[in-house]
């Protein structure tokens, strides 16, 4: 729960800090702008409304390599609802990181947070640290006995995720037939229903739901963002359990008795019945704002 409206405050400075300061979406992007508008309501309206969500989003850095190469890193960080007085959720990924010496980053990023920023904003400080200590990372090969237990079990997890996406409107074909095509590329299930407003829900293996969203806001929207996110962890998930948590089974276009001047409206109250008989019925409402019969 969130600690307190001053907490808030923070997390909205510092949010509007970092989006003046890297404006660029390859820099920074907010992955969950709902999480967003919420707290900022919050805040400014003194609602007693308390915010359900986490704000998460996404820095990337880039650091120079001693051979005058470039590498980028990303770091996907969420605020708990008590941050800054607890710790900010940061993993720092790339792809020229094995996963021990992935491992062995975090902790380290961690320990230096814990010891320097304790109960202060401290993204800038955890960016600068990534640029200027990352780098070191890539060549240090480390021996088994240096990773924990707890280490190994944390590079057995592995994080289910489910992204409803809402946008303005989907006609397009060829955005309709990259949906399909990248969902079905990066094993994702989901559905798709084209129209105005345009929904696509993608669920499958976290970094592949992370790519999906990566390259789809890329394209060309009117408003575009996610506008709820679900996250599961599972200790060394196993191909069934991933199965057993999917919703739907592929990656398909839904169309529901589409009417309108362009025949573009589609009936709401079937895609309500389509997402109950699939037990996502609550989604309605954070989507429409009214709940679904």
């Amino acid at each position: 729960e969130m600690a307190s409206r001053e907490d808030a405050e923070i997390q909205v400075s510092e949010v509007d800090l970092l989006s003046s300061m890297f404006p660029y979406e390859e820099e920074f992007a907010v992955t969950d702008e709902l999480a967003v508008a919420e707290l900022k309501h919050y805040v400014e309206s003194q609602s007693e409304e308390v915010p359900t969500s986490k704000v998460q989003f996404v820095l990337n850095v880039k650091a120079d390599v001693p051979d005058a190469s470039t590498v980028e890193f990303s770091m996907c960080c969420a605020l708990p609802f008590k941050y800054p007085a607890v710790l900010p959720e940061i993993t720092v990924r790339s792809s020229l990181l094995s996963r021990s010496q992935q491992i062995h980053l975090n902790s380290d990023l961690k320990t230096y947070l814990l010891q320097n920023c304790s109960g202060e904003p401290c993204m800038l400080s955890a960016r600068q640290w990534v640029k200027d200590h990352a780098v070191a990372y890539i060549d240090r090969e480390l021996s088994s006995s240096s990773v924990t237990t707890a280490d190994a079990m944390q590079a057995e997890d592995i994080i289910f995720t489910r992204l409803w996406i809402y946008s303005h409107h989907i006609y397009n074909k060829q955005k309709r037939k990259n949906i399909i095509d990248w969902a079905k590329e990066l094993s994702l299930s989901g559905f798709c229903m084209p129209g105005k407003p345009g929904v696509v829900c993608v669920e499958g293996l976290q970094n592949n739901c992370e790519e999906f969203w990566s390259r789809i806001r890329r394209l060309t929207w009117k408003r575009i963002l996610i506008r709820h996110r679900e996250d599961v962890s599972l200790k060394g998930g196993t191909c069934d359990e991933i199965q057993k948590l999917r919703k739907f089974p592929t990656l398909e276009e839904k169309c529901f008795d589409a009417h309108g001047s362009r025949g573009n409206h589609m009936d709401l109250g079937q895609l309500y019945h389509f997402l109950e008989e699939r037990g996502c019925a609550d989604i309605f409402q954070m989507y429409f704002g009214v709940e679904g019969h």
